[in-house]
C-alpha cells in the first residue's frame, strides 16, 4: 500500500527557499515549490504506510531549522 499526501509548511521569513531545497532531498518526497498564501511551501510525497508518513514529517521535515508548522493532508481518492 501506498500513502500519497501533500504537506503544507510554513517557515521563518527568508528562510523557504532554503527549506525547499532541503525538503527535495527527502526520500519519498516527490516534489516541493514554495509558493503564495498562509503556507510558504506545498509538498507532494509518496511512502510506504503511515508510519514512514509520520517520521517524514515529524522526524525530518519539522526538525528543519526555520519551520514554523507544518499541515499533512492524505489523498483519499
Amino acid at each position: 500500500m501506498t500513502i500519497s499526501a501533500y504537506i503544507l509548511i510554513e517557515t521563518s521569513p527568508g528562510k523557504t527557499r532554503g527549506i525547499t531545497k532541503t525538503v527535495e532531498k527527502i526520500k519519498g518526497v516527490k516534489m516541493a515549490h514554495s509558493v503564495t498564501g498562509p503556507f510558504d511551501i506545498v509538498v507532494s510525497v509518496e511512502v510506504a504506510d503511515p508510519k514512514v508518513l509520520g517520521d517524514l514529517v515529524f522526524k525530518k521535515i519539522q526538525k528543519i531549522d526555520g519551520v514554523i508548522s507544518t499541515l499533512t493532508n492524505v489523498v483519499v481518492d
